[in-house]
């Protein structure tokens, strides 16, 4: 294989385990509540 293909599934291996990392520690809690407050204030309730 060469550097580029090795490289991109390093990234790729690396980006799961923030995901999962962030999942754990309550990152989707805060990024639904961002986006409900979002929402919220587009249609003009927040």
């Amino acid at each position: 294989m060469n550097k580029g293909k090795i490289l991109r599934k390093v990234i790729f291996v690396a980006a799961v385990l923030l995901i999962i990392v962030g999942a754990l520690s309550g990152g989707i809690r805060d990024v639904m509540n961002k986006a409900n407050r979002i929402c919220y204030e587009c249609i003009g309730i927040g």
